[in-house]
């Protein structure tokens, strides 16, 4: 398994409307079928630590039974449909890709 993790910092000036739009459209990455499962969600508000880095939007965590599954996700309409109607919400992403042990 390969586990995809994708935190999105967003633009600083996102309206109610935009940020419910973004979130919609991470919401459409979980029916890409090469994705095992997955979830998208905010911050948790409840763990302020000095470790815990919550200076993030969103954050997307998706499961893949293989590196060809996550090589299907990266090119499947819907991701790229997602690119399209969001990237304009995002100043800052970063991956991190984590193969099981």
């Amino acid at each position: 398994m390969l586990t995809h993790v994708v935190l999105f910092w967003a633009v600083d000036d996102l309206t109610a409307a935009q940020r419910a739009d973004f979130a919609g459209g991470l919401q459409t990455l979980l029916s890409i079928p090469a994705v095992s499962s997955g979830s998208v969600g905010t911050p948790a508000s409840a763990l302020d630590r000095s470790v815990v880095d919550r200076s993030y939007a969103f954050g997307l965590v998706l499961r893949f039974a293989d590196l060809a599954a996550h090589d299907a996700y990266q090119v499947d309409p819907i991701h790229d449909a997602f690119h399209g109607r969001c990237q304009k919400y995002w100043k800052k992403v970063v991956v991190y890709d984590v193969d099981d042990i």
